[in-house]
């Protein structure tokens, strides 16, 4: 253990304990009678509140008034919306609902594969989604990913929210700051959501359900959807059984510009200048098709034992297309063609044509398609809860969890496009597409250019994530100031892998033009990147997706002997114990709790390198069967030990103004890519990139202070500031590593061996810091406003930026409701963030904002009708890369994904 962290530790428990003893003493006058009063209208309260969150609370002001009500009592800084709150705002999944809230920043993608229409990543307080852990009922849950880039390349410890639909919501608790008690592996906080239970409902048989659509108008197509639920629970209420089941679908269409390429350099006059290479017209169709369901039996063979056992299955269908058609400057450039009406600005060539004349294609057609993509998710999980006197209770849970990331085909063809034709390019600012040409005519496969493509792909992936953990929790209470005693401990194994990997090739050679569909295929909308703001050519055709198929069966190489691609392929498994001890405090106007919890983690890393890792027990290999050259099956192993201490006070300052503060501990463990990501090498360079097994687990130092003034009913107006300190944050760095160098060993006929800089996922230390504000204003009996505001600054030390700070956070939304409708109106923005690393340079995503609205009508006591209209603004996202040592900021993707309307009738019995 650390000093650092010992003297934090004691801090903070002398501290409390100090606060407590003087608080006691200053209330010594009151009678342990009175102090049992206390105590007793303390846990009244939180009863009250337990009572009030059954599913029997309905209308957007009733479950305004529980969720504001369950923040005000939690000793915590927490942030709470209820089921009702999620059935009335404009919410398809639970991100939806969590990115109205302050401090809470969403994202639609987790690698570079750009913004889509559906919310997909949470993170808290400006940092990026895997410091943000995610729990059902206060477990782990297993993640999937549909994207193939999620699977085998960026695969971080994020949850994906798009397998989480918000129907299987009663309650979601957002932590943003820490306990003892709270699994860890959240460094900026946690995400609980909170199922439903049988026996909290108020009837004896409970039954819903939600019938309609979604249209979806880039598309133009309207598809089902589908919810329904019933519950039953005895007389007695000793026996409870619920189930759930959903089935939706939803048409998807993506319209872009990608700069795929990058940006190249080439000299001019003896300068070096940078232009974009492979611009392209960026397609993607999808239908995705959201299934599962949920159950819950819940039984009570005493008034002091609860035994419950759930589960929750989801599965989400994303068959894709991808086109990129794309103009293709470095291959003009590179046969001898010219730049011509060059224009630059600073060192990038803003405009350009390319002399005609040359025989190297001026286009590169990528179409890709992913029959098979999907992901999902399930668990079940066994709880026991015993009261065993009136002051001492036990709960025990045991479970299991599983995801999955599937691709288990992606079929391709790359076509070079028109020999010796014409070309060039208008840059337009970070706020337009760049306008470019290519060729005069782009709707047929005439002038396509076959064998100045290739056959790509990676086949056979099936990423699995899961955990089986067993826990155990007891409390004790106390009357005085000291409330109760908790104390617990949980183990866990969980693992995380991708082991096969075909990637295909030509089989014998590219097809010739005659051995290509001649007909068949479609062709791109007639007003594609209109939505943008591009101008761009149009009406580019395309092969059907079964066209791809029946030409990568005939002249694909899907060996899975000698195209077994090693390089992305990986295998983590973490076994997690940990124990921890909280005490709770509640006098008189005030509250809080200190503990400590104690973290042990092993780790077995299993990744693939040219030569043995120098870290590794034990190496298998070289293993020669791969046409991508032999390489090392390594297993690394490491252990750590963490102490978490945390504390939490709370005063009430007068009836209605609340002050928070809290500080501890946190721990996040490494991206799993981070660890296990394969070291791709250059030989002519000596350079490389890949995963660093060494990584260290992320701890943040955290402060929070808040003050909260509830000044009426459903209205609170609220500050908070908060620092984060993190050590051993994960960001990229260069080292220095001896490799096989393959090439100089195949020359040489013997191994040699050389140092290369390598760019990997290297630890520093960083900050976050930044302040929240929040407003939530009831207007006379019906109508009412809520807003807030969060500002983030973060840095690394290194001078890097970290990956998800959006500086400037912003939501607001106004709503009506009354006994027969409702209607709310809601926007959000962030501001621009570092998302990643692309072509050797910092990506950005742009600042955007998005516009949604929903209403809803009852027509009778059990039915009613709802309408949501999602993107409402057709927010366009745009990307950037920052390299500031060589072309400064240039636009690197533009998407719109058009608009969603969703429309239903619900039933409730």
């Amino acid at each position: 253990m650390s000093h650092r962290k010992t003297l934090l530790a004691a801090s903070i428990i002398a501290g409390l304990w100090c606060v407590s003893g003087a608080l006691y003493a200053q209330d010594n006058s009151q009678t342990s009678s009175q102090a049992n009063q206390q105590n007793s209208a303390e846990k009244a309260n939180k009863e009250k509140i337990k009572e009030l969150s059954t599913i029997t609370v309905t209308g957007i002001r009733s479950s305004q008034e529980l969720s504001l009500d369950t923040k005000r009592a939690d000793n915590t800084h927490v942030e709470v919306v209820s089921a009702e709150d999620i059935g009335k705002l404009p919410a398809k999944n639970v991100a939806d609902t969590l990115q109205r809230l302050p401090g809470v920043n969403i994202s639609s993608s987790s690698a570079s594969e750009g913004a889509f229409d559906e919310v997909d990543r949470v993170s808290l307080r400006g940092t990026n989604p895997s410091m943000t852990q995610t729990t059902i009922n206060g477990h782990t849950v297993a993640t999937g990913d549909w994207f193939v880039l999620n699977q085998v390349q960026t695969v971080g410890r994020s949850v994906s929210y798009s397998l989480l639909p918000s129907e299987i919501v009663s309650q979601v608790v957002v932590h943003k700051t820490s306990e003892a008690s709270l699994l860890e592996g959240g460094s900026a906080g946690s995400v609980d959501i909170v199922t439903r239970k049988p026996l909290e409902y108020a009837k004896e048989f409970t039954a819903e359900a939600s019938i309609g659509g979604v249209y979806a108008d880039l598309p133009g197509t309207t598809k089902p959807q589908f919810s329904g639920l019933f519950n039953y629970k005895s007389p007695d209420n000793t026996f409870g059984v619920l189930g759930q089941a959903f089935y939706e679908e939803r048409s998807l269409q993506r319209e872009g510009q990608e700069v795929v390429g990058g940006y190249n350099s080439t000299t001019l006059n003896g300068k070096t200048y940078y232009y974009p290479n492979e611009i392209g017209n960026a397609f993607f169709t999808q239908t995705r098709k959201r299934e599962g369901g949920a159950f819950d039996v819940e039984f009570k063979p005493s008034d002091n034992l609860t035994l419950d056992l759930n589960g929750f299955y989801s599965l989400m269908k994303a068959d894709n297309y991808n086109r990129n058609y794309m103009l293709w400057t470095s291959s003009v450039l590179g046969a001898g063609g010219q730049l011509t009406n060059v224009q630059t600005q600073g060192n990038v060539i803003t405009h350009a044509d390319l002399a005609p004349g040359t025989n190297a294609p001026y286009g590169i057609y990528d179409q890709i398609s992913r029959p098979g993509a999907a992901s999902r998710t399930w668990y079940v999980a066994l709880d026991a809860a015993w009261k065993v006197t009136d002051k001492l209770s036990f709960h025990g849970q045991a479970g299991t969890t599983h995801g999955a990331g599937d691709s288990p085909h992606q079929n391709v063809l790359e076509l070079g496009e028109n020999n010796a034709g014409s070309g060039g390019w208008q840059m337009n600012g970070l706020g337009t597409p760049i306008s470019w040409y290519e060729g005069a005519v782009n709707n047929s496969p005439s002038t396509m250019v076959p064998s100045a493509g290739w056959i790509f792909g990676e086949q056979s992936i099936h990423m699995v994530d899961k955990e089986n953990w067993v826990q155990g929790d007891g409390e004790l209470d106390f009357d005085g100031p000291m409330s109760s005693l908790q104390f617990g401990a949980r183990y866990s194994s969980h693992t995380r892998q991708s082991l096969e990997d075909i990637a295909q090739g030509p089989l014998n050679g590219m097809p010739t033009q005659a051995q290509l569909p001649a007909g068949g295929y479609g062709n791109y909308p007639g007003d594609f990147g209109s939505q943008l703001g591009a101008t761009v050519p149009g009406s580019v055709w395309f092969y059907t997706p079964s066209q791809l198929a029946t030409i990568d069966g005939q002249f694909a190489n899907r060996n899975p002997v000698t195209r077994f691609y090693w390089n992305d392929i990986y295998s983590v498994k973490e076994k997690d114990s940990a124990v921890y001890l909280q005490a709770n405090f509640d006098g008189d106007r005030w509250g809080g709790n200190v503990g400590v919890r104690y973290v042990h983690t092993g780790e077995t890393i299993n990744d693939a390198t040219t030569s043995p890792d120098a870290s590794a027990s034990s190496a298998i290999g070289p293993i020669t069967t791969s046409a991508f050259g032999p390489y090392y099956w390594n297993t690394i192993k490491h252990s750590y030990n963490k102490v978490l201490p945390s504390a939490n006070l709370k005063f009430d300052l007068t009836d209605d103004v609340i002050a928070r503060m809290a500080v501890s501990q946190t721990l996040t463990r490494p991206d799993y890519s981070a660890m296990a990501g394969s070291v791709s090498l250059d030989d002519l360079t000596h350079t490389g990139a890949g995963g660093n097994p060494a990584l260290k687990p992320l701890i943040s130092t955290n402060f929070d202070g808040a003050l909260e003034w509830y000044f009426a009913p459903r209205g609170l107006l609220s500050a908070s500031v908060y620092n984060m300190s993190l050590h051993n944050y994960v960001n990229f760095g260069d080292v220095n590593r001896v490799y096989k160098d393959i090439q100089a060993s195949t020359l040489a006929g013997h191994d040699v061996f050389s140092t290369y800089t390598v760019t990997v996922p290297s630890n520093v230390n960083g900050n976050v810091k930044g302040v929240e504000l929040a407003y939530i204003q009831p207007i006379g009996k019906n109508f009412g406003v809520e807003t807030n505001y969060t500002f983030a600054s973060a840095h690394a030390d290194n001078g890097q930026p970290l990956e998800g700070t959006s500086k400037h956070t912003f939501n607001a939304s106004v709503y009506f409701e009354n006994d027969l409708f409702n209607a709310r109106l809601a926007y959000t923005y962030r501001s621009s963030f570092y998302d990643t690393v692309s072509h050797g340079a910092n990506y950005f995503q742009a600042g955007v904002g998005n516009l949604a609205f929903s209403a809803g009508y009852k027509i009778t006591d059990w039915m009613s009708v709802t309408f949501d209209a999602m993107n409402l603004n057709n927010p366009k996202w745009r990307y950037y890369y920052q390299d500031n040592n060589t072309f400064g900021k240039q636009p690197y993707a533009f998407y719109v994904n058009g608009r969603q309307y969703y429309f239903n009738l619900r039933f409730k019995f």
